[in-house]
């Protein structure tokens, strides 16, 4: 009778020296089992493998030596300090290790002992290496050290729990569960991408021999992360393409549209449009990601997106984040829309009763063909009679659920989700991997161009000043505040503050108005008609403008405390501006304290280029807060990096989409491992 394989999900306690206190501890860092101390990976390494002698030992290089112990003494120093010194030699050169405060280190070595040291090798009057790492030498055993003599793993750590005894807790779980492991990668995958079985994998992640085995190891790890996501972004793909509409179109829809418009579409938003046009026509539902730069014309291209649902007799639902860019979205829609019959609406939980429900029954019996609306659309009193065109602008904004309940007013609509925070491509693969993805990088040629300048606050004057020549030219200005109110202890501007300062001690000639988000919408629709009709010089804000806000004659961006904003943030506040024909500039006042916002502010001086941006984003944030909140349903990526490990990540999503092509269900006896690990991975939540 064959043994059975120990199984590695047994909880941690059960391994040697762990026990039922100890696991404790162990939980504190998300180890519950086996297999997480297994899954639990070192975020650095020392290299300690190279050993030589004394005499060789390098001043200020952290080295590994072996000596025989001379002498330990203890002794205290004027400053009241315990010390405990140890002298080792190898008969050539002696070396002094010294030990601060920790005066039970005397009753460690004894004289004649073999020991090896690891630490930065200084000369005080002698040589001498402080704290070492150090481990004593049997030499009538074998040496397998954890800590010294190889390359030494060093994990994040929690109370009462140091590296030496989680080194010592991963080496005895690798002993007595390795080969339980089962390795859930296909052999023909393995095989294909050059991949190390698992159990190699896992030993040589913690305890490598080599940086070579270090280097196939963590690629074998990180690969299956990535085949799992990969897997899942595949197997939601499959479950969107079932059977949805099948829209017609007449060969002159598109020029007709094209005519609507006094500037020529870019090459980009023509490319894009065919794109959605070759989805709306399929009877595969259209699930694509629209990005684009700010001011790059997403609009238009959803705009012809929603003609041609309109064409069909379907309605088109446009969903945004924010009352503002909705009666933007709404005035813009409807100006093109409205002279050729178009019913579009406008749906916004500030609007009058009365009109709000005149609006919901238009939508309910199928006269209204496009409805611009914010969280007011998926009410579950709001009810579609033909909803053929889900468009969400914006999306970062809103979360899976509110997407969902979006698309489930039709049945199986085409669904056109829009950002203009670019999202670098490794980000794309990662969170929308199940989607189509369209990109707009060219903008109009008919826009003016955006020059930034970054001042420090002992320029505040001549920017004044800047603003004064500006408005005298007939052109307007954005001032945008971090706060509404002053806080205590926050050396920030705030827009309540400003706005005194600003009317009776620098623009006393000029109009000021103020917004934010704390009025109530119909002030701050005023507000905006009145500023986008010039009866305001200066529009001192909030972040409120941030998204939504086409104002072609405003040249001028002021950022105040401009250190304060992300990177992405600044981006879309820049864009407001620019787009008009005439010259335009960003201009951030701040002084910033930390690396990152520094580097922040620079990469804006230096490129408007949406895409680079991003990219120095997520450099900067790391992906978790560049995307902030997770994605619903995503695995969280514990061990990859999605930007320096991108070509495995790709590499392992053309596995996984090529496996789910050819076997939807998993039901190949080769793909049994892949689904019960997506299976034990998410416990129900993912449906093969």
């Amino acid at each position: 009778m064959q043994a059975k394989k120990p199984n590695q999900d047994v909880p941690v306690r059960y391994v040697r020296g762990v026990g039922p206190a100890k696991s404790r501890n162990f939980e504190k860092l998300g180890i519950m089992t086996v297999s997480d101390l297994f899954y639990y990976l070192p975020r650095r390494y020392e290299d300690r493998s190279r050993v030589i002698s004394i005499k060789d030992a390098q001043l200020g290089q952290m080295q590994t030596v072996v000596g025989k112990v001379e002498k330990t003494s203890i002794f205290n120093a004027f400053t009241g300090t315990n010390i405990v010194e140890m002298i080792a030699g190898d008969g050539h050169k002696k070396i002094h290790s010294v030990w601060y405060n920790q005066p039970y280190m005397k009753k460690v070595f004894s004289p004649g002992q073999k020991v090896m040291l690891y630490g930065k090798v200084e000369l005080q009057k002698h040589l001498q290496i402080t704290h070492p790492a150090f481990e004593i030498i049997d030499d009538g055993k074998e040496q397998n050290s954890l800590n010294i003599g190889r390359i030494v793993p060093f994990y994040s750590l929690t109370e009462k729990v140091t590296q030496r005894y989680l080194r010592k807790s991963v080496d005895n779980a690798i002993h007595s569960y390795l080969n339980g492991v089962n390795d859930n990668l296909p052999t023909h995958i393995r095989a294909r991408r050059k991949l190390v079985d698992i159990k190699f994998a896992l030993e040589n992640i913690h305890f490598p021999i080599s940086f070579d085995t270090l280097e196939k190891a963590y690629r074998r790890v990180v690969f299956e992360e990535f085949f799992i996501l990969q897997m899942i972004m595949a197997v939601r793909r499959k479950k969107v393409r079932g059977k949805g509409i099948k829209y017609d179109v007449q060969d002159v829809l598109l020029g007709n549209f094209q005519n609507l418009f006094n500037f020529e579409f870019t090459k980009d938003q023509e490319k894009c449009i065919k794109g959605i046009e070759k989805d709306m026509t399929s009877e595969k539902p259209m699930y694509r990601l629209l990005q684009g730069d700010v001011g790059s014309g997403k609009t238009v291209v959803a705009m012809y997106a929603a003609l041609l649902a309109v064409k069909n007799g379907y309605q088109t639902a446009v969903m945004v984040p924010t009352e503002i860019l909705a009666r933007q979205h709404f005035v813009t829609i409807s100006k093109v829309f409205m002279p050729l019959g178009i019913n579009v609406r406008l749906l916004v939980s500030g609007m009058n009763p009365e009109l709000k429900r005149i609006v919901n029954d238009e939508i309910k019996n199928g006269e209204a063909d496009i409805v611009v609306g914010t969280h007011s659309l998926i009410q579950e009193k709001i009810s579609f009679n033909k909803l053929g065109l889900a468009v969400i602008d914006e999306q970062h904004k809103f979360g899976v659920n509110q997407r969902k309940k979006l698309q489930s007013k039709g049945n199986m609509p085409d669904v056109l989700v829009m950002t203009a925070t670019p999202i670098p491509r490794s980000l794309v693969l990662t969170v929308y991997g199940d989607m189509d993805v369209s990109v707009l990088k060219e903008k109009p040629g008919s826009r003016g161009t955006v020059t930034t300048y970054w001042v420090g606050e002992n320029k505040r004057e001549s920017v004044y000043e800047f603003l004064k020549d500006e408005i005298s030219e007939g052109h307007q200005a954005f001032i945008v505040c971090p706060r509404i109110k002053n806080a205590v202890g926050k050396d920030l501007k705030s827009v309540e503050e400003m706005y005194v300062n600003l009317c009776e001690n620098v623009f006393p000639k000029n109009k000021i108005a103020l917004i934010h988000g704390r009025l109530k919408s119909e002030e701050k629709e005023k507000i905006m008609d009145a500023f986008r009709d010039k009866k305001y010089d200066i529009l001192l804000a909030t972040t409120v403008v941030e998204v939504g806000v086409d104002i072609p004659n405003v040249t001028v961006m002021l950022l105040e405390n401009a250190e304060y904003y992300g990177l992405a943030q600044l981006h879309q506040l820049r864009g407001r501006i620019g787009r008009g024909k005439h010259q335009s500039y960003c201009i951030l006042v701040g002084d910033p304290k930390t690396e990152s916002s520094f580097e922040r502010l620079s990469t804006l001086t230096e490129t408007d280029d949406g895409f680079v941006i991003a990219e120095k984003d997520l450099d900067i944030r790391g992906p978790g807060e560049f995307l902030g909140t997770r994605q619903s349903g995503l695995p969280e990526l514990r061990f990859g990096n999605i930007a320096k490990d991108f070509s495995i990540m790709e590499d392992a999503r053309e596995e996984a989409f090529k496996i789910v092509n050819e076997d939807p269900f998993l039901k190949d006896s080769r793909n049994e491992g892949i689904k019960s690990l997506i299976l034990e991975r998410f416990k129900g939540k993912i449906m093969i």
